[in-house]
Formats: structure tokens, sequence, C-alpha cells
């Protein structure tokens, strides 16, 4: 029995004859399985690179999303695309109007507009581009056009209950001059004949200078800086308060100039880049030391 019992689990291996017949099976199974793999990827139509994937088109089917998203070259010469009513308020309108921030009216709240749209279309508009109170000009986006601002108003006030018409685009600028008639040249003629009296240096160049800057300041504050900075808007630093401007004045002006050009949003509060108005640098920065040196 024991012998018997002993024979069933013998080697399937038994002589070398067999041992080097399993090594050539086993070495014959990998080759064949290599030879059917590169046939299988041979035969498929690769589109990759070494193939098609660096030829002209393909190159510029890739490349097309990221020059869509406003990286490609633009024409400077070429006429501006205004933007419709929403995709300004989207971009621009919602920061204060979707959240009711710093008291604006929320858009489609009827009961919050009825009394702003009772004014009418020309009045909302022309605090829409100049500003008004909290607001900025044209919401802290100096470069939008008065068209595009008066699409995002008749968008909100549509919503909030208004039955505005929304504004067309206006004629191209170069139909205007065309059909505008050719100056004389007189005036032109005689005008290198005043310049050097223009030209004249002030014997007191310098105050004269310093003076402008300063009324260019006071006069941004009074009609700009002062919608936030003489209420404590947003988190503005009140005129003439010296403990808020304290820690601010500290920072030096090179920090409160790039702010007030730049824009500013931390803890402490938000500003739009030139308080959201059009006006020179050299002004704003006027308008700055002109709020500096009444809270020192």
């Amino acid at each position: 029995m024991s012998d018997a019992h002993h024979s069933e689990h013998q080697a399937f291996i038994r002589t070398p004859k067999q041992l080097i017949a399993a090594v050539a099976g086993f070495f014959l199974v990998i080759v064949i399985g290599i030879i059917l793999l590169v046939s299988f990827v041979t035969n498929q139509h690769l589109t990759g690179a070494g193939s098609e994937g660096q030829n002209p088109e393909s190159v510029v089917a890739r490349l097309r999303p990221v020059a869509e998203e406003g990286f490609a070259l633009k024409d400077a010469n070429a006429p501006k695309v205004l933007q419709n009513g929403q995709a300004v308020y989207t971009a621009v309108c919602a920061a204060c109007h979707a959240t009711g921030a710093a008291g604006a009216p929320k858009a489609g709240d009827a009961g919050a507009w009825s009394a702003r749209i009772a004014q009418g279309y020309d009045t909302l508009l022309q605090h829409a581009i100049n500003g008004i109170r909290a607001m900025p000009a044209k919401g802290g986006n100096p470069d939008l056009d008065d068209v595009e601002v008066a699409r995002a108003l008749v968008y909100m006030t549509n919503q909030s209950g208004g039955k505005f018409k929304e504004p067309e685009a206006p004629a191209p600028a170069t139909q205007v001059q065309a059909a505008a008639p050719a100056a004389p040249a007189t005036p032109a003629a005689a005008a290198p004949a005043a310049a050097p009296a223009a030209a004249a240096p002030s014997p007191a160049g310098a105050p004269v200078m310093a003076a402008a800057d300063s009324g260019a300041g006071k006069a941004l504050y009074g009609s700009t800086c002062m919608a936030c900075h003489g209420a404590g808007i947003a988190g503005a630093p009140k005129m003439g308060d010296k403990a808020a401007w304290a820690p601010r004045i500290a920072q030096g002006n090179l920090v409160l100039y790039e702010h007030a050009l730049k824009g500013f949003q931390g803890k402490t509060g938000m500003m739009p880049p030139k308080g959201g108005s059009s006006a020179p640098d050299g002004d704003v920065k006027s308008a700055v030391d002109y709020m500096v040196a009444a809270a020192k």
C-alpha cells in the first residue's frame, strides 16, 4: 500500500527529456504570446505622436481651446465687441447686486427697485455711469462702454419690475468722422505761433504744480472717494480718522498708491481700482496724499 501511495504523488517530470520538453514548451508559449501581442498592436490605427498627431491641423485643433480663452492676438484697431447685459452683470455688477453688499438693491427684488425705477431710465443710467453713494462709477470697471453699462442696468431692472428697452450699439466712429466736415486750416496754421507762449516756463513753476496736484486730489476725493471714505462704507477708513488711517500710513506711500491704483480686497475691506473712476494715476495719488494729510 505504501508503494502505491508513493507512486501516486511522484513528480510529473521524471526524466531529463521530459524536463527539456517542458522548458521548450514554456518558451514556445511565451514567444507565441509576444507575436500575437505585437500583431494586435500594429494592426490598429494610431492617432497619437508618430502618426498624425504632429501635423498642422492636429496642432491647431489642440491649441484652439487655449486661444479662445483670450490668449489669441487681437487687432487693436478692430471695433470693440460690446457685451450684453447679462455678461456685464455677471462679471461686474453681481458682486454687490447679487448679495446686497453696501446697500445695493438685489437683482430681482422688486420692492428694493421700485423707488429707483420710478426715477426713470435716464436718472438710473446717470447714477450707474457716474456712480452714486457707495456705488463707484461703472461698477468699478472704467473699461466698460456706456452702452454696456446701460445694458446691464436694463437687465437688472427688467428682472425687478422694470420695462426698459435695451439700448442699441452706437454707430461706428468711422461713419461719424466721414460725415463730419473738414476743419478749416487757418486756425491750425496759427497754432505754432501760440506754442512758444504756452511753453514759456513760469518763475514759480514748482509751487503752481504742487497746488494743481493738491487741487486735483481734493476734487477727486469729492467726486469719487468720498462715497466710501466719507461714511466708512465697505471697510474704507473715514476721512480724518487718525486711528483707522495710522496702520495704513505705516505701510508707506508706495503701498497706499498701489492699493488705490490697482484695487484692494482683504479682511479690512475692499476697494475697486482707482475707486471706480477713470482718473489719471497722478490724480489718484494726489487724492491719497490729500486723505493721508487729513489723518496725520
